[in-house]
């Protein structure tokens, strides 16, 4: 009976139920976080973010200690998902983030992937040499989104205004088909749209891009506020393997499995992504690290987000001004970036 057991039988259970138990809470705390729910992060058809595809073609996130799932989607749509709920992040410009937050959802920017370094382009037909040669033509864009803004900035720099030329409102995806037929005298799209305009018309020419204005499209990584808050540690691991995915994608020697990683989640040639990924200027930590000072103009990200906000609140697509730095924090990527340089 338990009563009759000696005290060396009841002293040498207690010390293995204490040791099951401590054995017990280990496996516990180690499945907990093995089982936690993996981040949710929507991403599209854009370069700075297609990059994500070599981390997850490298298991990188699970080296790290964080379980991410990549959701793919088409760029609006990815935006629509986070909003619903669906996603605790997604791949967004700055203009954009605004506009999920004040008609839909906030979000928090914690990393710069990249700048638009010309694959955001005013394509025209032939016969059609520059800015100043569209006054009186007809352009066709996607009101309120970035390529809108691209072409307001393109007038500004050339003198003239959107009162000199007739915007017709053509989803981006559309815009290759309509300037073939005629309709309009250019498009402004951003890849592959672009790119596609200017292969489906024989003789048309980007006359102005987002390399005539770096800054003016910052791509970024947006996560909801309540993620930011209960995952903070997560997120901040999400970011050392982005700075990872940069050291290999700027080596030299990488750029063929590079192209050949980041070309076929898009299902086209190495030779034909290589463009797109030239339009595309990604920051190492070190060149993100100034865009993240708070300034005015496009060499801060925050000047850059302002502008957007000026446009968007100016093309009605919501009616009072964001408060945009409340949609950027530098902190987890700065301190990735301290620990990087030790």
């Amino acid at each position: 009976m338990k009563m009759h057991q000696s005290t060396l039988s009841r002293y040498l259970r207690s010390r293995s139920n204490l040791a099951l138990g401590l054995a017990s809470l280990a496996l516990t705390s180690l499945f907990g976080v093995a089982s936690a729910e993996p981040l949710k992060i929507g991403y599209s058809d854009w370069p700075g973010w297609v990059a994500w595809e070599i981390a997850i073609k490298k298991d990188w996130f699970k080296e790290e200690g964080v379980e991410v799932k990549f959701e793919w989607y088409d760029y609006v749509e990815s935006m629509d998902a986070y909003v619903a709920g669906q996603l605790d992040g997604v791949g967004m410009t700055n203009g954009d983030a605004l506009v999920t937050g004040s008609t839909g959802k906030p979000s928090v920017g914690i990393l710069i992937n990249d700048y638009s370094n010309g694959n955001d382009m005013i394509v025209a037909k032939p016969g059609i040499e520059s800015i100043k040669d569209l006054k009186g033509k007809k352009i066709g864009l996607e009101e309120g989104f970035v390529p809108h803004l691209l072409l307001l900035k393109a007038l500004e720099m050339n003198g003239m205004s959107s009162e000199d030329v007739t915007i017709v409102n053509t989803p981006t995806n559309e815009t290759p088909q309509v300037l073939a037929s005629g309709a309009v005298d250019a498009v402004a799209a951003w890849q592959p749209s672009s790119g596609q305009a200017l292969k489906v018309v024989s003789g048309s020419k980007p006359i102005f891009t987002s390399k005539d204005v770096p800054g003016l499209i910052y791509d970024n990584l947006y996560v909801s506020p309540e993620s930011l808050e209960k995952r903070r540690d997560d997120w901040k691991k999400v970011i050392k393997v982005w700075h990872k995915v940069v050291a290999f994608l700027k080596e030299e020697d990488n750029i063929d499995e590079v192209l050949e990683i980041l070309s076929s989640r898009v299902s086209v040639t190495p030779d034909e992504y290589e463009p797109f990924l030239e339009g595309t200027y990604v920051l190492s930590g070190e060149e993100a690290k100034p865009i993240w000072e708070k300034a005015d103009g496009l060499k801060s990200v925050y000047g850059s987000s302002k502008i957007s906000d000026d446009f968007n609140v100016s093309q009605k697509v919501y009616e009072k001004p964001a408060d945009y730095e409340k949609y950027l924090d530098p902190s987890l990527t700065l301190e990735v970036i301290a620990e990087m340089a030790k």
